[in-house]
């Protein structure tokens, strides 16, 4: 579903983006709006379901995981029942950032991070490969991230 914007709207949206803790009079000004006017434009914004929250970025390094993979996992089989329970086990680790359904060779894609090698070996040997119908994991660890970005080029 997508929602008609006008330019204000992605304006809000753009500094929003960069900065969430931004008042709501310092936003208003910015986009040329009363606090009212912007605010109500904000409320809309959050009920369409187009601001799904607000969330901190921590600093993955300083927060002691300098380590990035790229896990790669097959399952044992494609069925409902299989990937569904694969997805539940997945929700609960902290350690596996984000996890993606695919179309092709392999069932999944994760972004895992971990403090150093013998961390990344802890969540390969008991965490990953333990989670149900796992018959496959093929990791790539990252030696630079070059971009990484939240924001949606709105």
């Amino acid at each position: 579903m997508s929602i008609e914007l006008d330019s204000r709207d992605r304006t809000i949206l753009r500094i929003l983006q960069s900065d969430g803790r931004i008042t709501n009079s310092d936003l208003a000004e910015k986009v040329h709006l009363s606090p009212s006017a912007c605010l109500r434009r904000v409320r809309q914004l959050e009920e369409s379901g187009l601001i799904r929250s607000y969330a901190m970025l921590l600093d993955e390094k300083i927060a002691g995981f300098p380590g990035t993979a790229f896990v790669f996992v097959t399952l044992d089989q494609q069925g409902r029942a299989s990937l569904e329970g694969f997805e539940q086990a997945v929700q609960g680790l902290p350690e596996i950032l984000e996890c993606h359904l695919l179309a092709g060779a392999h069932d999944y894609l994760m972004r895992v991070i971990y403090r150093d090698s013998a961390d990344f070996e802890r969540i390969h040997t008991d965490i990953i490969t333990q989670l149900p119908g796992v018959t496959r994991v093929q990791s790539t660890l990252t030696l630079r991230t070059i971009k990484k970005s939240s924001a949606l080029p709105v």
